[in-house]
C-alpha cells in the first residue's frame, strides 16, 4: 500500500460563481483516484494581489491525503482548472479558479513547474490563515516556523514580491537595542548596502538633548529630510537590497515627545509631504528590549548627546513602537526577541539573513 501524504492546497476564483467554482474545485479533488478530501477551511475574500481594478477573490484552504507524487497531483489540478474555465497565458489574470500545492508534506521542491512550499505563501494573510484554521502547528519546511507565526507577522496583510522594487529592509526599535550593530552585521553578511541614520551630522541634536527645546523642530527637520533622501526614489536602485538602521515612520513618535505644540502642528504638515518620497520597506525587523537593557547600552556606548537620555523616555518610546508596530499595514514585520539574540553573533546574524530572503525574494541574500 502506497503512502499517503497530507497536502495542502489554496484556492482562488474571482470570475462569475465564484463559489461555486470553489466548491465545484473540491468536489472534482474528491474524486480523483489515490486523492482524499480531508477538510476545508473558512472562504476567504480578499483583493487582487497587484491589479486592485479586479474583482475580489475568495480564497479557501483544503487538506487532503494523497498517494501521488507532487508532479502527478500537479497535472490532475491543471486539469481540475482546465474543466473549470481557467485562462493560461497572463500572470495576475482574473481567472474561474486557482489551485496551488502549498504544502506537500515536509518535502521541498523547486522544479521548473514546482515549487513547493509555494513561494510566497508566507506573504498570505489569506493562505495562512486557511491553515491555521486546519493545522496551526503546521511548519513551513524552509522557514522553520509555525504557520501561526508566519500569520502574526503580518498583521492581517497580503503581499507579494515585485522584481521593480528597491529591496528595503527597515530595522526598527527603541535607541540603545542595537539597530546599528544588526544593519551593520547584516551587511557583512549578505553584501546588502547599509544606511545609517546621520545622528554626528545633526548640528542641533546634542543641544536638543541638552535642553535647549527652541531647536528641537531644526534637529526634527533635519532628520526629516536627511532620511528621505537616503531613502528616496532616485537614491535606491530597482532590485538593489538596503538595510537602513531606522524606520522613517518612526518621526511622528519623536517628534511627539520632542516638540512643543506649534512646532508638533507644522512638523505634522510637512511630514507626509517628504514621507510620500520614500521607498517604502518590503519587509520590517523590529529589535524588541526592555527599556533597562537599552540604557545601559546607551551609558556604554558614551555619545554625549545620548547621555542625558532616561528611563522612562525610553519606556515611552517602547511603548510607542509597540503601537506603531501593532498597525503596521505596509509590510511584513518580523520581531526579534534580544533576550535570545545577539546582534553581534555571526550564526544569530545569518539565521535572520536566511529568513529575510524569503520576504526579499532573493535566494542568494
Amino acid at each position: 500500500m502506497q503512502k499517503r501524504i497530507t497536502v495542502y492546497l489554496g484556492l482562488g476564483s474571482n470570475c462569475g460563481d465564484r463559489k461555486g467554482y470553489i466548491e465545484k474545485a473540491i468536489a472534482l479533488l474528491g474524486q480523483l483516484d489515490g486523492v482524499d478530501v480531508i477538510n476545508s477551511a473558512s472562504i476567504i475574500e480578499t483583493s487582487a494581489l497587484a491589479d486592485s481594478s479586479q474583482d475580489s477573490y475568495l480564497n479557501c484552504v483544503v487538506e487532503i491525503k494523497t498517494s501521488l507524487r507532487p508532479g502527478a497531483l500537479l497535472e490532475k489540478t491543471s486539469a481540475i482548472e482546465d474543466e473549470l474555465g481557467r485562462v493560461r497565458g497572463q500572470k495576475w489574470a482574473p481567472r474561474t479558479i486557482d489551485l496551488d500545492i502549498l504544502l506537500f508534506g515536509d518535502e521541498i521542491i523547486k522544479a521548473d513547474k514546482l515549487t513547493i512550499p509555494h513561494s510566497q505563501m508566507h506573504l498570505r494573510t489569506f493562505v495562512l490563515s486557511g491553515l491555521c484554521e486546519l493545522d496551526s502547528e503546521l511548519i513551513h519546511p524552509l522557514l522553520g516556523e509555525k504557520v501561526s507565526v508566519l500569520k502574526e507577522r503580518l498583521n492581517g496583510g497580503d503581499f507579494y514580491i515585485r522584481g521593480d522594487e528597491p529591496k528595503l529592509i527597515s530595522i526598527c526599535g527603541m535607541i540603545g537595542c542595537g539597530k546599528t550593530t544588526l544593519t551593520e552585521n547584516l551587511a557583512k553578511v549578505t553584501g546588502a548596502a547599509a544606511l545609517y541614520e546621520p545622528y554626528d551630522k545633526n548640528p542641533f541634536l546634542s543641544k536638543v538633548y541638552a535642553g535647549n527645546d527652541d531647536l528641537a523642530l531644526d534637529s526634527e527637520l533635519f532628520f526629516l529630510i536627511s532620511r528621505a533622501n537616503q531613502l528616496s526614489k532616485e537614491s535606491l536602485k530597482a532590485g538593489s537590497v538596503y538595510v537602513s538602521d531606522y524606520i522613517y515612520d518612526k518621526e511622528p513618535i519623536f517628534a511627539s515627545k520632542l516638540l512643543d505644540a506649534d512646532q508638533l502642528e507644522l512638523q505634522s504638515q510637512i511630514y507626509p509631504l517628504i514621507a510620500a518620497k520614500t521607498v517604502l520597506p518590503v519587509v520590517v525587523v523590529y529589535l524588541k528590549d526592555s527599556a533597562d537593557n537599552c540604557l545601559e547600552r546607551i551609558h556604554q556606548r558614551h555619545r554625549p548627546y545620548e547621555q542625558q537620555i532616561k528611563l522612562s523616555f525610553l519606556e515611552s518610546l517602547g511603548a510607542d513602537y509597540g503601537k506603531l508596530i501593532r498597525s503596521w499595514k505596509v509590510c511584513p514585520v518580523i520581531e526579534v526577541d534580544k533576550s535570545g539574540f545577539d546582534c553581534t553573533n555571526i550564526s544569530d546574524i545569518t539565521k535572520l539573513a536566511e529568513t529575510l530572503k524569503y520576504y526579499i525574494g532573493y535566494e542568494n541574500f
